[in-house]
């Protein structure tokens, strides 16, 4: 069972470690994770900590599995992880939807987010949930001492007869 909510207090760490183990597997492609995980985790465990209120928490079976947040509240996804051993159950369908009716009752008229190019099994969600590559930006990182491309997706969030917001 597929369980949507807000994140609470005190599940930095949980919600870090979700986080980190996703972001690993994103970072296969790219390579040098090893190397940054340590700064990895403890941006995780910051980020987690302090902005707990902007994250959204999926949950299987009552296993915190994933989340997502909108840092700025605004229509950009800052962040989506989930855990790779829930994947392929719909938890990260069932959040981005729940993500993005947040988005388009707030009136903004598309949802955006970026991840690095190589990132594939990400960039083929996103884009099966209706979400076009817009820009590609490469940028010397130099954590991994080398250009890493990077993609923009978006989705535009369609205004209805009534006037609001839903998706396409």
């Amino acid at each position: 069972m597929i369980h949507i909510r807000n994140a609470r207090e005190g599940e930095a760490e949980l919600l870090s470690e979700i986080g980190l183990r996703a972001w690993q597997r994103a970072m296969a492609s790219i390579g040098e994770s090893d190397a940054m995980v340590d700064a990895a985790r403890s941006a995780f465990f910051n980020f987690a900590a302090s902005r707990w209120l902007t994250i959204t928490v999926v949950e299987w079976h009552g296993h915190v599995a994933g989340w997502a947040a909108r840092e700025a509240f605004d229509e950009t996804i800052s962040d989506f992880w989930i855990d790779p051993v829930f994947t392929r159950h719909g938890l990260g369908s069932a959040l981005l939807k729940e993500i993005e009716r947040d988005i388009a009752e707030h009136g903004f008229e598309k949802a955006m987010m970026q991840t690095h190019s190589g990132n594939t099994e990400a960039i083929g969600f996103f884009q099966k949930h209706g979400y076009s590559i817009h820009w590609l930006s490469i940028v010397y990182n130099p954590k991994v001492d080398r250009d890493v491309p990077s993609v923009g997706l978006s989705k535009a969030m369609e205004t209805g007869g009534d006037g609001i917001y839903g998706l396409f």
